[in-house]
């Protein structure tokens, strides 16, 4: 199977190998308290989609989409990222303070939910005790310029590193701030509708992957919603103990999960292809 399609990043890549690990559900709820505090990109997002009714929608969209651009074949990510494009490119939103209507897909916003979702990716697989070291971390965010082609940016204008990507936080932090549209993010994040008979489970289960995911967050997020976090070394002994109870569930049994991207592209480029921290250092 040396012939097959191996995608945009292929087994060799560190795309390939971390987002096989399961801490990357934390990772993402993290990335959507982030991406919250954009008060012109949360708003797009608000104002254009039913955020509480369809949150479980988007959350299994996004996750398709990452999974299909990064274990998908080339052609697959390439539709995929034609689909994203096409639908920024039909919506607006409006700033209620000044009545300017905007489209969601500003570069400017782009760049703001890429960022966010990729620094979050690697915060929290690293803090929770993924072996990826300060090199292979910068060659994760700088393969990140693919992906952040697919959803219409620039690559030469997305950070290609720890570096750039921590400079660009630090110069978007001003600009940041906890609106309406960022305080009903956060509640539906702790509270998200479920059937009645589902709300012990939502408490016990999904609170808790909130809480962490909230407490991963840099200290200025914290400032910004108003909700102290415990101190990082606790959320860091937290992150590590979750991240070493979802690595004990079988690998093969995570990936039966649909939509079974990893499993698709182990069916098409042969078992070696299997993503493990392991090989990263190959």
């Amino acid at each position: 199977m040396t012939d097959a399609d191996p995608g945009l990043f292929g087994p060799s890549s560190v795309t390939w190998q971390m987002h096989g690990d399961p801490m990357m559900w934390v990772a993402g709820v993290r990335a959507l308290y982030l991406q919250a505090l954009h008060p012109r990109a949360v708003r797009g997002v608000m104002q254009n989609s039913d955020f509480r009714r369809d949150a479980w929608g988007r959350l299994m969209r996004t996750a398709d989409f990452v999974g299909t651009t990064t274990y998908g074949t080339g052609e697959a990510a390439e539709r995929a990222g034609a689909r994203v494009r096409k639908i920024h490119s039909m919506l607006r939103a409006r700033d209620p303070d000044t009545g300017e209507r905007y489209g969601v897909d500003e570069p400017e916003l782009l760049l703001w939910v890429h960022c966010a979702e990729i620094d979050s990716y690697v915060h929290v697989l690293r803090r929770s005790g993924y072996p990826l070291t300060d090199a292979q971390a910068d060659r994760y965010i700088a393969e990140h310029r693919v992906s952040a082609r697919l959803v219409g940016l620039d690559p030469d204008a997305v950070p290609a590193g720890r570096t750039e990507m921590a400079a660009y936080f630090e110069k978007v932090r001003p600009g940041l701030a906890v609106g309406p549209e960022a305080r009903a993010v956060d509640d539906f994040l702790l509270r998200p509708p479920t059937h009645p008979l589902l709300v012990p489970a939502r408490e016990v289960l999904w609170r808790r992957v909130a809480q962490l995911a909230y407490a991963s967050l840099p200290p200025y997020a914290h400032e910004l919603y108003g909700r102290p976090a415990p101190r990082p070394a606790v959320v860091t002994r937290r992150l590590r103990a979750t991240g070493a109870l979802l690595r004990c569930v079988p690998a093969r049994l995570r990936w039966q999960l649909p939509p079974k991207h990893i499993l698709r592209a182990m069916a098409r480029l042969g078992p070696d292809a299997r993503p493990a921290p392991y090989k990263l250092g190959r």
